[in-house]
């Protein structure tokens, strides 16, 4: 994993170094996309602030210290966080005064010092930006409390190339208020920051870019730290990897059929018709596509009448990962685009209860020229994401098997009727008998990885944080089972490639792959060329699972 972070943030390097003349994507807290939010975290758009979002953070704002001025028991602003809600900060009657105000500050202050203590190796410059793109966007929301200066820094920070350094390590997945603290610590001018290909100081960083440092109060620590902005930038990364994942699937599970010379039954639509699961029709059709025109809808006297079950059930392991993918995608886009504040603050509150119960009524608050409500909550509770992330993790996981068990097929004499481990006839080394062990390894993490964590830790934090997601560890899981998978990809082409080849030379000269798996075949084979004789094959794995990340299916 840890490679795979150092050549994201390479990439995201020589990205960020070309951004100049982006598009301008405008936020208001409700149309972020995944897309746009890759477009932002990678330079190639600049982004803005909608007048409307920016007029709702300000009036958030004011209520906020309309009830700082009240001294209303306020997680967070008047009381403590954490064990320590029962500790009043300060008392107010009815004013902000010099020592409120110079209080409130301090409580801030000392709450994005002493919750920055993450752990491990940073994030991937791209990573962490990605992670201020869809914290900016829940900000604008307008749920924070916040000054609405916090939301112009994250936006500063993305457009002048501010990325405080975020560790990637440290979160239970109930918000991420030991890593997302550092960006609160660069905005005060402490911590550390990526700027122009170099770390720097937080100070050295705002005066580079002529950018006045915060001073933090009243919500803006909690608003900064509580969030799971950070977990949600793997997620989001995931889910795209995931997403190709299934795309390549079809031409990949083609291209490795015709090597077998295998049966086309299992993906006909009169026998998914069969049974009606949910996406099998629509998976079936996607690698009927693949195939089409391809040899093996001719009769062939030797193909077996039934091919090993990884063949055959590919189509259900596909049509649950594209479900699953799907539904995860479905509630990142709610969660990158709503609050996950605690407490949330809530203009022109619903007032629900308000009249008939005295408790429900302490929420609320009335300022000058604002109302509404300071209502706590657990939505800093990401569960219906890691939930996602981990069946997707599971489904995917099926994928590798699958793949694995195929790839395994087609290196034996008695499925394929070529040579055994697809060596050439003139080969007298081991071709692809050792090789095996590679896609078994990685197939084996995956297995691991595939376990749901979401239900893993104890009590913490006085024992009040009792219950967990751990959704940061299974956005990684994800997100490495995806890499898996495309080395694993890359070894079934490898064998697959070999297959056909070997079946043109002593089966049928004039075999014809699909339009589909023929183009891939070729493209594939620019890049690695027939196994002849027994050589190095490490650089042939990369360039294949390179391949099958760049090239349009």
């Amino acid at each position: 994993m840890k490679k795979l972070w150092k050549m994201t943030a390479l990439c995201a390097a020589l990205t960020l170094a070309g951004a100049a003349g982006a598009e301008t994507i405008t936020l208001n807290g409700k149309n972020l996309t995944m897309e746009n939010a890759w477009a932002i975290a990678s330079g190639k758009a600049d982004v803005a602030i909608a007048p409307e979002a920016m007029n709702l953070l300000e009036k958030s704002h004011e209520l906020v210290m309309a009830a700082a001025a009240k001294g209303q028991a306020v997680y967070g602003l008047t009381v403590g966080v954490g064990l320590n809600k029962d500790h009043k900060l300060f008392t107010a009657d009815g004013k902000l005064t010099p020592e409120v105000v110079a209080a409130s500050r301090a409580f801030n202050y000392n709450a994005l010092r002493s919750h920055s203590a993450g752990v491990g190796e940073m994030m991937p410059e791209n990573l962490a930006r990605l992670s201020l793109v869809i914290r900016l966007n829940t900000l604008l929301d307008g749920k924070s409390g916040a000054q609405a200066r916090v939301a112009t820094l994250y936006k500063d920070f993305l457009n002048k190339g501010i990325t405080p350094l975020i560790p990637s390590e440290g979160s239970i997945g109930e918000a991420d208020i030991l890593l997302a603290s550092h960006v609160g610590a660069v905005m005060i001018g402490e911590w550390k920051a990526f700027m122009k290909g170099k770390v720097v100081t937080g100070a050295e960083a705002l005066k580079a870019a002529g950018i006045e440092p915060l001073v933090p109060e009243g919500k803006d620590a909690l608003a900064i730290l509580s969030n799971n902005s950070v977990a949600m930038a793997y997620a989001v990364d995931a889910a795209r990897s995931a997403q190709r994942i299934c795309d390549v699937t079809p031409t990949i599970y083609g291209l490795s059929l015709e090597g077998l010379n295998g049966n086309v039954a299992p993906i006909l639509p009169q026998t998914i018709g069969a049974r009606p699961f949910p996406g099998l029709a629509d998976a079936a059709k996607d690698m009927r596509d693949a195939i089409q025109g391809s040899y093996l809808w001719s009769t062939d006297a030797s193909r077996p009448l039934q091919d090993p079950l990884s063949y055959r059930v590919t189509v259900y392991g596909l049509a649950e990962a594209k479900r699953a993918v799907k539904d995860l995608e479905e509630v990142i886009e709610v969660q990158i685009n709503s609050t996950d504040d605690n407490p949330a603050t809530i203009l022109n509150a619903d007032e629900a209860y308000r009249n008939e119960s005295s408790q429900v009524a302490n929420y609320f608050i009335e300022g000058k020229g604002v109302k509404g409500a300071i209502i706590p909550s657990g939505n800093f509770n990401p569960l219906p994401v890691a939930l996602a992330v981990q069946r997707a993790s599971l489904a995917l996981a099926h994928l590798s098997h699958y793949s694995v068990q195929r790839t395994v097929h087609l290196s034996y004499d008695q499925f394929t009727g070529l040579t055994r481990f697809l060596s050439d006839p003139d080969n007298k080394g081991h071709a692809f008998g050792a090789i095996q062990k590679a896609f078994m390894g990685l197939h084996v993490d995956n297995m691991a990885l595939a376990q749901p964590v979401s239900l893993y830790g104890m009590p913490v934090a006085g024992e009040i944080e009792d219950t967990m997601t751990n959704i940061l560890q299974a956005s990684k899981h994800l997100l490495t089972i995806d890499e898996n998978l495309f080395q694993i990809y890359s070894l079934e082409t490898l064998h697959a490639a070999q297959a056909v080849d070997l079946r043109r030379m002593l089966k049928n000269k004039d075999l014809k792959l699909s339009t589909k798996t023929d183009a891939f075949y070729q493209a594939y084979r620019a890049k690695v060329p027939y196994v002849k004789n027994d050589r190095i094959f490490t650089d042939d794995i990369k360039a294949g699972t390179d391949l099958i990340k760049n090239y349009k299916f």
